[in-house]
């Protein structure tokens, strides 16, 4: 099977780096039923005391709305969701791509479970991440056997 690469939107805030933030973000969301796919929080380097929740998807009214109660808004940074069955050197040949194009990275979040792999890639622009879509695709093509 060929990767599947799309558009996508984080949800993201920013918080006070403490015990509970994480959980506090989450529980309306879990309570208005959202399932999450995506759900990364870290602390900001330099600043220890500040941190961001980051996750996706957020569909929906009800899971919109909790969203938002929980102070979560969309974020602008223009992502790419990569899905797919796993090969060896996947993770490389996008980055080869990718980079070969010129395009620099905001971030990249990647891992395997069992054999699929998936992936969120962060671009400074609109622009390039329009242009990784298909530079992607051609650079996990499906392995023939």
């Amino acid at each position: 099977m060929a990767v599947t690469v799309k558009k996508a939107v984080l949800w993201r805030k920013e918080v006070d780096n403490r015990p509970g933030m994480l959980a506090s973000a989450l529980q309306p969301l879990s309570e208005a039923g959202a399932d999450l796919q995506v759900v990364m929080a870290y602390r900001y380097p330099g600043a220890e005391n500040k941190g961001v929740i980051e996750l996706y998807p957020v569909s929906g009214r009800k899971v919109s709305a909790a969203a938002q109660a929980a102070g979560l808004a969309p974020s602008s940074i223009p992502i790419l969701l990569v899905e797919g069955d796993n090969r060896a050197g996947l993770g490389h040949a996008i980055a080869k791509a990718l980079g070969d194009a010129g395009i620099n990275l905001g971030f990249a979040m990647a891992q395997v479970v069992g054999r699929r792999y998936s992936a969120i890639f962060g671009f400074e622009n609109e622009a390039d991440a329009t242009k990784a879509v298909s530079l992607i695709r051609k650079a996990a093509p499906v392995k023939k056997k």
